[in-house]
This record gives C-alpha cells, structure tokens and sequence, in this order.
C-alpha cells in the first residue's frame, strides 16, 4: 500500500524499491507483483512492465487485474493482436465485462476501424458515471429528431467537448431544437455557438423542462456512425473570439516583431495517462531561440516547471490573466503558431483554426490514430510522434528544425498527410 501511494505521489524509484522488497518478503504475492508492474508503467518502463504482468498470471492464472494491466501495456508496446487476445479472454471468463469492451474500443479507435470503436465505447454506461441523470430517452440516432428538443450534454474531458461540439451544426440540420450543456469553464467560450437555443452547466441539464431526449457529447460520432471517411473537420468550427479580448490580448503582447509561439508542455496531473503526455518544461527549454517570442499558455505548471519558468527569461507568462477558455482563445488568436501536448489547449487551437504543433507519445490516444503527421479531425494541425525508443528528446529536437525552417520561411508549414507521406 505504501508502494502504491507513493506511486500516486509520482515518487517513482521508492515505489518501485518498496514493492520489490514486499515481492522478495512475499514472492507468492500475485498482487504485489501487479503493483510493481503499475510502477514500472507509469515509469514508461513497459517492457518489465509486462514481466511483471506475468509473473502475477503464473501465480494467479485468469487474475481480471494482471489481465486487464497486461493488455494495456501490451497496447503502449503496439502488439495490438495480442492486447485484442486478453481482452477475449478476460470477455471469455466475464462476459459483463465492461473495461474490456472499452478497451477493444479505444484498440478499434487507435487502429482506424471507428464503427467498431464508436460502438464499442458505449458499453461505459455500465461503469459509475457523473452525467446527469435524465428523465428522457437518449438519442443516439435512431430516430428522426426533427421538431424535438434535444441537451447534448458534456460528459468526458475539457478537449473532449471541445473536440466534438464540431457535431451540433449536424444536429440543427436534422431539424431538432438544442441545448448545449457543457462544464463551468467552457461555457464563455461555448455560449455563442450558432444555432444553439441556450448554453448551460452540465451540471444543471437533468432539472430542465421541456426538453424531449439527450446525447452525450461523446456518443455523437456513434449517432451519426462516423468513418474516417465521413470525419466532419472543417478548418475551423467555434464561434470567433471576442474581438475586445482579442485587442486587450494584443495590446499585453506588444507590437508583434517576431513569429509568436504558445507553448504548453503539461496536461492534467490527474489524467491516468499524465506520464505519457506531459515533457517536463526543462527539455520543452531546448526549443527557446532569440528568433521568436514564446508565450506560456500553461495553466497551473507544476511545482518543477514553476521554478524553471521564473527562470526562463524568454518565456512571456500572462497566465495569471486568463480568466476562462474564452480568453485563452483570444490569446491564441493573437499567437501565430502553437506548439502543445495532447491536452485540451490542442484542441482548443484546432478547433480554431490555427497552426498547432502536436506533441505525441509512440502510442497516444485513439483520436490521434498511428504513424501520420496529419490530424484527421483538425486540417491546421501538424503531429510530431516519439518513435519506438520513447524518446521526447527526439520530439524536440523535430520540432526545433520545423520550427527554426518556419522562422526563415515565415509562415507555418501545413501537416503532412499520411496519403503523401507514402
């Protein structure tokens, strides 16, 4: 238990010594063996990772914790045939299974088979949720919606309803009256979405009346049964920024003399897979140059990257005045390029329409599918990938070239895809 606390505290090499001395007091453990194997993932260290994944299968065959930890990590390793196998099996022994039928999803998602993946992922109704609790039936393009009122209603992440808020403008085609119900922090910047009846907090969407059905937010690519063929990604989607914030932002960041670069290093602390996303601020460092004017758009750095960014002299930090999602579109507006990881600022410069560079682990998240540079969802999106070795050094040191060719050429490089990459 001390091992895993210390893991949640990112306190990783005396996590792992505390769970190898209980293995050495308890080697029959299966559960301590499991453990040590969490610790080495969230260390990136996945191929031990998995040893130890073994080893608590050898002592307990058919554990649903070693099965399900060993088919993620098999995942991160990209040996999806046999993620996909553990995933029968652990289907074979429980076949209520819901964690398993969320991750042959995401496995389908990452891998481009999204009618399989859109309907996969609505198995999470079986899992304890926060989404409200409504009276009315869900929508999930069964039936013809024309003259209904409908609550698309948030119900994952930040980026998530900024991502696929991009599906209301096919909603109001469909002839239904909507109500966007989104987080607190979104709603500046969400309110003026076109067409749209009235933009609330999620979290007073179930007391509405007059209101006929709902559908989460992230089960719209499943009601319109998305392909990657029929992806809806226009250039940009989002209503544009206030043109007063705009002019306050421009008026704090000065006559532009050089290309102006947004920077975000750092995702959720709390995200589960954080380790994989976020590259400590020090080695972001490496891409700072006299030729460009860097702009934090990194909202609450941690305690590392707090100090080295009162150290870093060409780092212009305004943080403090972003008030809401609204002001930091109106930021990025006034920025000529951003340069990100995968959180939810990524998505936020995407939907917007501006040039931003993404930051990805060799194995990211579904949405940003395998081995392209382009962003099937956002056309001003270029993608920059660890290769096997998992090395973010590497990332950098790809996004300083691109960058340090942006500067001499003067305008951003548009994405490559993966049609011409071949």
């Amino acid at each position: 238990m001390r091992g895993a606390l210390l893991n949640g505290l990112k306190r990783f090499d005396e996590a792992l010594a505390i769970c190898r001395r209980a293995h050495e007091i308890e080697p029959g453990n299966s559960d301590i063996c499991v453990k040590t194997g969490i610790v080495l993932r969230t260390m990136r260290r996945d191929e031990e990772a998995l040893q130890w994944f073994e080893r608590a299968l050898a002592l307990q065959p058919g554990s649903r914790d070693a099965l399900h930890d060993k088919a993620s990590v098999l995942t991160k390793l990209r040996r999806f045939d046999e993620a996909f196998e553990v995933y029968r099996q652990l289907k074979r022994a429980d076949p209520r299974d819901t964690l398993a039928d969320l991750g042959t999803a995401h496995l389908n998602l990452l891998l481009g088979d999204l009618d399989a993946g859109w309907s996969g992922r609505e198995a999470r109704w079986s899992l304890p949720s926060s989404y409200p609790r409504f009276q009315q039936p869900m929508w999930l393009g069964q039936d013809g919606i024309a003259g209904k009122t409908i609550v698309i209603a948030a119900d994952e992440g930040l980026g998530d309803t900024i991502q696929f808020v991009r599906y209301v403008p096919m909603v109001l085609a469909l002839g239904a009256c909507v109500i966007l119900a989104v987080q607190k922090p979104l709603l500046p910047l969400l309110s003026n979405v076109p067409g749209i009846s009235q933009c609330i907090p999620v979290s007073e969407a179930a007391d509405l009346a007059g209101v006929d059905i709902h559908c989460p937010i992230m089960s719209l690519p499943f009601a319109f049964r998305t392909t990657l063929a029929a992806i809806p990604a226009p250039v940009s989607y989002l209503p544009a920024p206030d043109p007063d914030r705009i002019q306050i932002w421009q008026e704090r960041l000065g006559a532009p003399e050089k290309l102006r670069v947004g920077l975000v290093w750092s995702g959720n602390p709390n995200h589960l897979d954080d380790h994989n996303r976020s590259i400590p601020l020090r080695m972001f460092s490496r891409l700072l140059g006299e030729d460009a004017a860097f702009i934090s758009l990194q909202k609450e750095p941690k305690a590392e990257d707090k100090a080295v960014l009162q150290e870093a002299s060409r780092i212009t930090d305004l943080t403090g005045q972003l008030a809401d999602f609204a002001d930091t579109a109106a930021l990025i507006s006034c920025l000529d390029l951003v340069i990100t990881v995968d959180t939810s600022v990524a998505h936020l410069a995407g939907a917007l329409g501006r040039p931003t560079w993404t930051l990805l682990s060799y194995t990211p998240d579904y949405r940003w599918l395998l081995d392209r540079d382009d962003s099937v969802w956002y056309p001003s999106m270029r993608l920059f990938r660890q290769r096997e070795g998992r090395d973010w050094g590497e990332v950098i040191d790809q996004v300083g070239d691109a960058l340090h060719k942006l500067i001499v050429v003067g305008a951003p490089s548009p994405p490559v895809s993966s049609d011409e990459i071949a």
